[in-house]
């Protein structure tokens, strides 16, 4: 066996040039089937991860899945707010345990801004029932004295430069993400900095807050958010009426603590319940609630529906990948079918020292399952490499966090099945290989 491995090892080396190119097609095409194998999965993963320990989300009618994107992840906006003494009715639920008020709407830079309770930095969990956790400072509190602190993610403190103490202006709505020169700037000039542009940005730079305390990372969606009081919400927006500022009538920070700041509307209710056994009855009753259209959505059982509607998407890309892992057996197949003609002198050589059509059946296929293993081998570490340089911006660029450890099981079957896949393509040149040294004898033509 180690005969026949050295002697199809010095064959490849005599042909490095041309095998190098198909093992280069090999280990491209494997890099490219396992970074989307892992990127895919560490996707799912990350939006597994999350929100955790929530039972229900709970918001206006409308899709579950729009649902689970504005209020978990950002993303999009909802429809409809619900009311607050629709919130006041779920509390009442005996069966429910906790509730997590949260308003969106509003940003700083890019980066939104949610109006909640303390009670959010308590109770919400995420990845595998983890808590959240201060990197700096403390959360804000729910009297009017912390009416204007804010909490800042990790993201949002790192892309900044934030830290205790600095100030932060809000935008009404989504608003660009501005460069760290710009954010110091605005710390440094506080409101001033947009005199004379607020009206036209729509900046509630007249109720700067103070950011109190920043979260350590999660790889979550709490990384790029800015957190403030929920009864914040409403003082920022005391002399504002339809988005905008109410021409010539404007409260002061300060008095606007003497108003009634209780939220009338909220966007969205993360509710966790003391039994989870009781989850669909709480449900069933929250969508025959008649004080107004509600909906009540299983984070697990939505992003389920949130995959199926990406699998297309992943199996297009599975697809492409495999394609092109296609190509490049195809590529092996024909190098060693090209070079038959010119090694069937070297096969009658072997014939002639006491080789049998066997032994250049097996061969030939040794050399093709070689140049696929190492093609694999090299596609698996650069793989590695790509994940491992990659990670920190996937990170906070998208919030996914990627596991750049040892291949997964998925991971392996698909380098089995590529080098696999080398051995099946070798045999159609090792067959022909065979009959050929069967006809030649000693002299081939």
């Amino acid at each position: 066996m180690n005969a026949w491995l050295g002697l199809a090892l010095k064959s490849a080396w005599h042909r490095r040039m041309t095998l190098s190119l198909v093992v280069f097609s090999i280990t491209l095409s494997s890099l490219l089937l396992l970074s989307i194998e892992r990127v895919r999965v560490d996707v799912r993963s990350s939006f597994a991860q999350a929100v955790s320990g929530t039972d229900l989300v709970v918001g206006a009618r409308t899709g579950a899945m729009q649902l689970m994107l504005y209020s978990v992840f950002h993303i999009g906006g909802a429809s409809n707010n619900m009311r607050m003494d629709s919130v006041h009715a779920i509390q009442k639920d005996p069966a429910v345990a906790w509730t997590i008020p949260i308003s969106l709407g509003d940003s700083h830079r890019g980066f939104p801004l949610l109006g909640t309770t303390p009670d959010y930095f308590k109770y919400f969990l995420f990845g595998d029932k983890q808590a959240l956790k201060m990197e700096q400072g403390r959360a804000f509190t729910n009297s009017i004295d912390g009416l204007y602190e804010s909490v800042i993610g990790a993201e949002v403190a790192r892309k900044l430069n934030y830290r205790v103490g600095q100030n932060v202006i809000v935008s009404h709505g989504l608003s660009e993400l501005h460069d760290e020169h710009e954010a110091e700037h605005e710390h440094e000039h506080g409101a001033e900095h947009d005199k004379g542009m607020g009206a036209l940005e729509h900046k509630h730079d007249d109720k700067p807050f103070t950011v109190v305390g920043v979260l350590a990372a999660t790889g979550t969606p709490v990384d790029r958010t800015v957190f403030v009081n929920l009864s914040a919400i409403e003082a920022i927006h005391l002399d504002w009426v339809a988005g905008a500022p109410i021409p010539g009538f404007k409260i002061e920070a300060n008095l606007a603590r003497k108003f009634d700041l209780a939220p009338k509307e909220i966007t969205a209710l993360l509710v966790g319940l003391k039994n989870r056994a009781a989850v669909f009855a709480v449900q069933r009753s929250i969508a025959g609630y008649t004080g107004e259209p509600l909906m009540a959505v299983l984070p697990g059982v939505a992003l389920d529906e949130l995959w199926q509607v990406l699998g297309i998407a992943e199996n297009a890309l599975i697809a492409l990948s495999g394609m092109v892992a296609l190509v490049s057996i195809l590529g092996l197949i024909a190098v060693i079918l090209a070079g038959l003609n010119e090694r069937r002198r070297e096969l009658s050589v072997l014939r002639a020292i006491g080789a049998g059509p066997r032994h250049i059946l097996f061969l030939l296929t040794l050399e093709g399952v070689l140049m696929t293993l190492i093609g694999a081998a090299l596609g698996g570490l650069l793989c590695l490499g790509l994940m491992t340089a990659l990670a920190p911006w996937l990170n906070t660029t998208f919030g996914i966090t990627v596991h750049n450890g040892a291949p997964r099981s998925d991971e392996w079957r698909l380098i089995g099945m590529i080098i696999l896949a080398g051995f099946f393509a070798s045999l159609a040149p090792a067959l022909r290989a065979y009959f050929l040294s069967l006809n030649d004898g000693l002299s081939p033509r």
